[in-house]
């Protein structure tokens, strides 16, 4: 099959979140993870400097997306657990209704031992009747405040269950505001520095930028074949939203981060996979070698398996890569980023 030229893609209303600050990340060489040396920005400039910081964001962007996943998961439980407790409650008020009136029977009945009653008694074959059947009703009585007595005992364990579940989502919502302020502060001191630049230094980068995107756009993908359907399906997907822009924490459908990407391009597959880019290495097929992957497949990548994208044959990837660019194929070699392994679903 030849090559895959597309044209330019129209660019979406949404990248107008996109300020010039972040333009400059898609013409810088992007860094390995935090783990791996970072530039000096005394002796790399402002524009290394800013790199840095794009991609200290993009990684702080993964760490706030598995803070949310698991803050909306811990949400999920907590309302399970509140409305079980809240059936449950309410199925106990009807149990101490019943045990209630046993009580209150009983106490109408004087409490007479059974033998006086039977002496008592001007009938006693009548009386003998009734205190069988009055034996069957306290058997029911004993059955009925057991099953109360155990439901209470459910009720505290479920009451107690949601309140260790409401400390957990209140840390987990903790980490994410923590992640969320780290990433704002990384993209506001890149702004901070990017107009320390000229006006004409800052068009020269947007149109660099612009020149990217338009390459980025249209590869020359080869002829090679998905190795699942499933796989196939999610990068159809894909490939339908280049142009769309990197905005971080998004999923779709107008704009992603490197994460969102994938997630929302399996999930039009019909495929459930978790949001962040470090839990993705760890599901399907591990492909440990660039030459056995197939278009569709997962590409992991940085030290820290902080990014995250489809191979898309011929050695490319289409991924959402960093702030100011936009879903794009690029060749895997000259990302800048260390290929760490595929995954195949």
């Amino acid at each position: 099959m030849g090559s895959h030229r597309r044209p330019k893609p129209a660019r979406s209303r949404g990248a107008g979140m996109l300020t010039t600050t972040a333009a400059a990340a898609v013409v810088l060489s992007a860094q390995t993870a935090s783990a791996d040396p970072l530039p000096d920005p005394g002796k790399k400039g402002v524009e290394a400097e800013v790199a840095r910081l794009y991609e200290a964001a993009t990684q702080a962007t993964e760490k706030f997306n598995g803070a949310k996943e698991k803050a909306d998961a811990l949400q999920k439980e907590v309302s399970e657990l509140q409305d079980a407790a809240a059936r449950k409650q309410a199925d106990l008020h009807v149990l101490r209704e019943q045990v209630g009136s046993f009580a209150a029977a009983q106490y109408r009945a004087g409490g007479l031992d059974p033998s006086v009653q039977l002496m008592l008694s001007g009938d006693p074959d009548s009386f003998l009747d009734r205190a069988g059947a009055q034996q069957r009703v306290g058997e029911r009585r004993m059955t009925a405040l057991r099953l109360y007595q155990a439901e209470q005992r459910q009720l505290g364990q479920q009451r107690a269950e949601a309140s260790r579940k409401l400390a957990d989502l209140e840390a987990s919502r903790a980490e994410q505001r923590r992640k969320k302020s780290e990433v704002q502060g990384k993209l506001a001191e890149a702004q901070k520095l990017l107009n320390t630049l000229s006006a004409e230094e800052r068009a020269r980068i947007a149109a660099e930028d612009e020149r990217a995107d338009r390459a980025g756009a249209r590869a020359d993908l080869g002829d090679e074949r998905s190795a699942s359907a499933r796989g196939a399906q999610a990068f159809a997907a894909a490939k339908s939203r280049v142009g769309m822009p990197y905005v971080w924490g998004a999923t779709g459908p107008g704009s992603f981060d490197c994460s969102g990407l994938t997630s929302w391009a399996f999930k039009q597959a019909g495929v459930s996979i978790p949001r962040t880019s470090q839990a993705q290495a760890g599901v399907g097929t591990r492909i440990g070698s660039l030459g056995d992957l197939r278009p569709g497949d997962l590409i992991i990548m940085r030290t820290d398996l902080s990014h995250v994208g489809f191979y898309a044959g011929n050695g490319q990837i289409l991924h959402s890569p960093k702030p100011g660019a936009q879903v794009r194929y690029e060749s895997i070699a000259r990302s800048g980023m260390p290929f760490m392994w595929g995954v195949r679903l």
